[in-house]
């Protein structure tokens, strides 16, 4: 097998063959009528839909445009949302799960009219999306999901096999779905707004919304923007406005690696439901023939090892469709709602000039675009069948209720557990590389020491709500098993809901340590405070 990659620093695939272009950062105040804030998928349609129907767009982006879940999808074109569709009948009933398939149906059928209309190359295939289990358990719940697609009029077909070296017990496809390359079709809707007058600053992060005659948009930077309306596609709302949502989303982390495979793969897009889960889907890539496989779902801080998830991936594609070359390795992040359906209209039952949408659990490509459309309906005054069933005020009973209840226990345990940890590593045990929890004048602390010998020494606990931060070997990054923050090893926000970065504890002495002991001299140990 080649291997060419370095894998330290992992980068997703889509970014290597596109040229996007760098905006500036905003350095003054300023004035729009709608400022969208986020840079991917979401915040894109949403801005471009928005300045086609005349309006003065301004979009924010805290870092580069498509650097975020956007840029690290496998960027599956489907409404088959895994298991998605007997649940929805049994909690939201028939004809609510129904407006939810036609919903992501109607989000595809625009991405495929728009690549037409804007004559986008972007990699559009047909293909079709199948899940499949592995187990006895996971048959019967691929055949209730199937007696869903009956119920609702969904096209769909059984099979008791998949076309490449993985046996299935079950499978259910669904025909007519697509896959893409997201970043040459959203680079296309970007050139599109920017002709239609629109904005954009990068490097630019919303921190607050200051509700007043006009909405004020605080950033970062120190300007504010004031607005008619602003809408939040940051992945995390970057403002909760009394929504609570740090209480009604949980955090996932998912991993994905590109390769040559050894073995002819034909074109489709598969996921088990069994754990460990397996996403697999093909792709051209660079004149060459790919495959993305990838999985190993767990909540964000709660993993183990995570270069682990890495491994195990590339063990699976290695078993099941030989490893050519292995080409690139990436992760995502996504958020799910309590009851599953994403959250996409008014922050609040009654504001009704802040609006919000996330999370898609997994599904951004066409949730977003579906978000897209929505909140622009909203802005522009336009009624639509599916505002109702995606609204952000709703609560359902069940299944939302025990999911509140257990993800806030989650929340309350990982709380305690933080600050009760006891931690016997001292930073200058770390090799160049590494990173780790240490403990430094009798305080729990994160260390990193880089490859230049530097040691970046940070206070742990997460400056969103108080939780304590893990060290993710794989990313080089914390991240906070609480609500999903996450920081690079300087301390600088990655991704929300925090937006203030980690403090930086000065470290003046690196003194070697005691080889038996593994402590300082007396005399040399510095008075430093957090």
């Amino acid at each position: 097998m080649e291997n060419h990659q370095e894998w330290s620093r992992p980068e997703p695939m889509w970014r290597e063959d596109t040229s996007i272009p760098s905006y500036e950062s905003l350095n003054e105040d300023t004035s729009a009528e709608i400022v969208v804030v986020g840079g991917g998928i979401t915040g894109i349609t949403t801005a471009f839909l928005l300045a086609k129907a005349g309006k003065q767009v301004i979009l924010l982006e805290a870092d580069q445009l498509l650097n975020g879940t956007t840029g690290h999808t496998t960027a599956k074109v489907t409404a088959q949302h895994g298991l998605i569709y007997h649940e929805l009948v049994k909690h939201f009933g028939v004809e609510n799960a129904s407006l939810y398939y036609q919903a992501q149906m109607g989000a595809m059928t625009s991405m495929k009219e728009w690549v037409d209309q804007y004559q986008i190359d972007c990699d559009w295939k047909n293909a079709e999306a199948c899940i499949f289990s592995t187990t006895k358990q996971g048959a019967e719940k691929i055949r209730d999901e199937y007696e869903a697609y009956q119920t609702l009029n969904i096209p769909g077909r059984l099979l008791d096999s998949l076309p490449f070296d993985v046996e299935a017990s079950e499978a259910l496809c669904m025909d007519e779905q697509a896959s893409f390359h997201p970043l040459k079709y959203l680079s296309a809707l970007v050139d599109q707004f920017i002709k239609l007058g629109g904005q954009i600053y990068e490097h630019t992060t919303a921190t607050n919304v200051r509700e007043e005659d006009r909405i004020i948009v605080e950033t970062g930077n120190e300007c504010e923007i004031s607005c008619e309306k602003v809408v939040s596609c940051s992945h995390f709302p970057f403002y909760d406005g009394k929504g609570f949502y740090f209480s009604r989303m949980y955090v996932e982390r998912s991993y994905l690696m590109a390769i040559e495979p050894e073995r002819e793969i034909p074109d489709g897009m598969y996921l088990s439901i069994d754990e460990p889960k397996r996403t697999i889907r093909t792709a051209d890539f660079d004149g060459k023939r790919v495959l993305l496989v990838g999985g190993e779902n767990h909540k964000t801080g709660e993993g183990v090892d995570t270069s682990f998830h890495y491994r195990a991936i590339e063990e699976f594609a290695a078993q099941h469709f030989g490893i050519k070359n292995k080409l690139y390795q990436w992760s995502a992040q996504d958020l799910t709602t309590l009851d599953k359906v994403p959250y996409i209209g008014p922050i609040t039952r009654k504001n009704k000039r802040v609006f919000i949408a996330t999370g898609f659990r997994k599904w951004g490509m066409t949730n977003g675009t579906l978000a897209a459309q929505l909140l622009s309906q909203y802005i522009t005054g336009e009624e639509s069948l599916f505002h109702a069933l995606f609204k952000p005020s709703r609560f359902k009973a069940d299944p939302s209720m025990k999911q509140f209840l257990s993800q806030n226990f989650n929340v309350a345990v990982h709380l305690v557990e933080g600050k009760l940890e006891l931690v016997a590593d001292r930073p200058e045990r770390l090799k160049k590389g590494q990173g780790r929890v240490v403990q430094w004048r009798g305080e729990r602390a994160g260390a990193y020491r880089d490859e230049n010998d530097e040691i970046f020494l940070l206070d742990t606990t997460c400056t969103h709500m108080g939780c304590e931060v893990e060290w993710n070997s794989a990313e080089h990054t914390w991240d906070c098993p609480c609500h999903g923050s996450r920081f690079s090893y300087d301390g600088s926000v990655v991704e929300g809901p925090a937006d203030h970065p980690l403090p930086r504890i000065v470290l003046e002495d690196t003194s070697p340590i005691h080889p038996i002991t593994g402590d300082q001299p007396e005399e040399d140990q510095p008075d430093h405070q957090f």
